[in-house]
């Protein structure tokens, strides 16, 4: 098979490497904002372990407030696709809407912890 070389002009080359990063930049973005006050409204089932404010009620329930969003969202994604199996996790991640998932996620992230060194 031959292979033919194809140039282009600098300007093109510039402009195909712009169009390429507004196409990813644009694929990062969400679909939807999430909403953290929405994701308060929601966490209703979390609190029996995770704490009002995320601060977790069972020593075997990690504290939710302030980790990332995009950490919480992705486990909750996995325990709703039976991915990361818990048996408690997976029954509460099941009906949960993407949206539902941002949010809570969102919310969990917007409180702020502070930690103090012994």
């Amino acid at each position: 098979m031959r292979r033919t070389k194809t140039s282009c002009t600098p300007a093109a080359a510039a402009l195909a490497r712009g169009a390429l990063c507004a196409v990813f930049t644009l694929a990062a973005l969400p679909v939807d904002a999430a909403d953290a006050s929405a994701g308060r409204r929601k966490a209703g089932t979390c609190v029996a372990c995770h704490g009002e404010n995320g601060i977790s009620v069972q020593p075997n329930a990690p504290h939710l407030a302030g980790q990332p969003a995009l950490y919480i969202a992705e486990q909750l994604r996995q325990f709703k696709s039976g991915r990361r199996p818990s048996e408690v996790m997976t029954v509460i991640a099941k009906p949960l809407s993407d949206g539902d998932i941002d949010d809570l996620a969102a919310w969990y992230e917007s409180i702020r912890v502070q930690a103090t060194l012994p």
